[in-house]
């Protein structure tokens, strides 16, 4: 199977996996206390920027 660079669902799962890797990287940073803000906090920055990329590459690629 070989997949497309320009399908909006590979560019929305790029995006998420770089989105969590920097979490992860920021967490690592900060405390590592989790509270249900920072789980919310967490599926919003992942969220977000996926479905952004989604729409974009939806659009113009």
């Amino acid at each position: 199977m070989s997949t497309d660079r320009t399908d909006p669902e590979y560019v929305a799962t790029v995006v998420g996996v770089l989105a969590v890797g920097a979490l992860v990287f920021y967490a690592e940073l900060v405390s590592p206390t989790l509270t249900a803000r920072t789980v919310v906090s967490v599926v919003l920055w992942v969220t977000i920027p996926m479905t952004v990329a989604h729409v974009v590459a939806r659009r113009w690629l």
